[in-house]
């Protein structure tokens, strides 16, 4: 999963939060001392795990305990990735933030994992804040950081035995957080049998992993993924190869694959530009593999993974997610019909199918549309939705459907509309935050329907709540779908044409 223009815009504010007030909670390593912001009681930079630093590349470990109590009031640090960023950055980033309205009580908690593929983010965007929703829904909001990239899923197993465990320590991360969250979060008010894991782009990808991981087993309860699955996971042997990739360009043999250990982090850094041998462009893709230890099927791929057949899930994607991916090349906006075959290419559809079919089915099925509608329209279709329509006919298939949702609001305007990340925003519920799209008088209303339905989703694992019409679980039959929209309305199958388009030919999840 691609991270994206909308995912990019959502800088991080270097500004510590100023206490008002000190509330401290209890950790099973610690005490953490707080502030309190508009009413809420957050925790920012609350110590998970230990330094990954002196163990690259291996299971992470839960912290030492300390002395005394340790000020949480500012966001830790992020885990190395590329791109220019004022946020700190360190393999020391395995840190949590908590919003919770009181440190009494059993709420429900809402675990939000990040995008960014599984190569850039953190949770300390503004738009992850977790005010709001803890103000609106009496909830706890945890948002999570953990290793990405090369750090979080290099592949060395073939390379160097002993660190075998290489190609999925950011998903033993985000596992260890979620134990952090089984044994602590009753001390900030949160019910530790009612947690919901939710999260977008790559954040969603993450959690489908996790539906599949056998150490993540009873950690959470319901899971929503928004514009982000994971059907296939990484073979061992494309992994290998990418691990190849990255030691060519630092320059190192295979026999040398044990000093990435303990190379500088900037210098792993920048072999991550290296062209990936797999999908023939872009940086280096590092995501889960099947390691045959940590994980030993892909997420859902044959099916459904059994381990979370109990868990509710919602499983959405926005109209117009390659928007936000392909719309920053103005060409795109002015193709004509002569140029468009050259830009529906695999790399932007990520299906092999003749592009001319493409583009004599969508002016049949939609004759008003410009050649530059029908490229965004056929990417998206092809790219970003199928996985999550085959995970929702996997789950309807398994007799545990999901409720399945399609974003139309045009959130990020006119020209990228209802954009990949655009439905990030009205979850949170944090339209006036750094990083928030939608303007006019229609935007705080498609909030409100959007985070009442997931607060309704993590309290009961249903969405259905009075801000929306009847939500239906998914089936193969209708394929009710949630069109989230001003009014939103429950559709059958929409979009079914294009989805017959592109079912002719085999999917394999990008990168893997």
């Amino acid at each position: 999963m691609a991270a994206g223009v909308g995912l990019a815009s959502l800088s991080w504010s270097a500004r510590a939060a100023q206490p008002q007030a000190s509330p401290v909670a209890a950790t099973a390593h610690g005490r953490v001392r707080g502030y309190i912001d508009d009413g809420v009681l957050a925790f920012r930079g609350v110590r998970y795990g230990a330094d990954t630093g002196p163990r690259r590349f291996q299971p992470p470990a839960p912290p030492a305990p300390w002395k005394g109590v340790l000020e949480t009031t500012a966001y830790g640090a992020a885990s190395p990735q590329r791109g220019r960023s004022d946020e700190p950055r360190s393999e020391d980033c395995l840190f949590l933030n908590v919003w919770t309205p009181a440190l009494t009580g059993a709420r429900p908690v809402m675990v939000y994992v990040h995008g960014g593929a599984y190569s850039s983010g953190s949770g300390s965007a503004p738009l992850y804040d977790g005010v709001r929703l803890c103000r609106r829904g009496d909830v706890v909001v945890v948002t999570v950081n953990h290793r990405l990239n090369a750090f979080g899923y290099a592949y060395l197993a073939r390379l160097v035995p002993e660190l075998a465990d290489s190609g999925n320590a950011g998903q033993l991360d985000l596992i260890l957080a979620l134990d952090w969250v089984k044994a602590n979060i009753a001390n900030f008010g949160g019910d530790p049998s009612k947690v919901m894991v939710f999260g977008q782009s790559g954040g969603g990808a993450k959690i489908a992993t996790l539906m599949a991981t056998p150490k993540a087993a009873g950690l959470f309860h319901r899971a929503a993924t928004m514009s982000g699955q994971q059907v296939t996971a990484s073979g061992p042997g494309n992994a290998h190869r990418r691990t190849l990739a990255l030691l060519d360009a630092l320059k190192l043999k295979p026999e040398q694959a044990g000093e990435l250990a303990a190379l500088p982090a900037e210098r792993v850094v920048e072999g991550l530009a290296a062209e990936d041998p797999v999908l023939g462009f872009g940086g280096l893709y590092f995501g889960p593999v099947l390691d045959e230890r940590s994980l030993k099927r892909h997420p859902f791929y044959p099916d459904a993974p059994a381990q979370s057949a109990a868990i509710p899930m919602i499983i959405g994607n926005t109209h117009d997610e390659t928007r936000a991916f392909l719309g920053g090349d103005h060409g795109n906006f002015t193709v004509g019909w002569d140029g468009l075959p050259a830009k529906l290419t695999q790399a932007n559809m990520r299906v092999d199918i003749d592009p001319a079919t493409v583009i004599a089915a969508y002016r049949r099925l939609y004759p008003d549309y410009s050649p530059s509608d029908v490229l965004f329209a056929a990417t998206t279709a092809a790219r970003s939705w199928r996985a999550a329509i085959i995970e929702a006919e996997e789950r309807a298939r398994a007799g545990t459907p999901a409720f399945v949702y399609q974003f139309d609001y045009p959130a990020n305007g006119e020209r990228l509309r209802a954009g990949h990340a655009s439905d990030i925003q009205m979850v949170f519920d944090n339209l006036a935050k750094p990083g928030a799209t939608a303007k006019g008088p229609d935007a705080q209303a498609m909030a409100d329907q959007m985070s009442d339905a997931f607060l309704a989703f993590a309290k009961a694992g249903d969405p259905n709540c009075p801000a929306i019409p009847t939500w239906e679980p998914y089936d193969l039959q209708r394929r009710q779908t949630m069109v989230f929209n001003t009014p939103s309305a429950l559709a059958d199958d929409p979009r079914g044409a294009e989805r017959k388009l592109f079912e002719k030919v085999p999917f394999v999840q990008a990168g893997t």
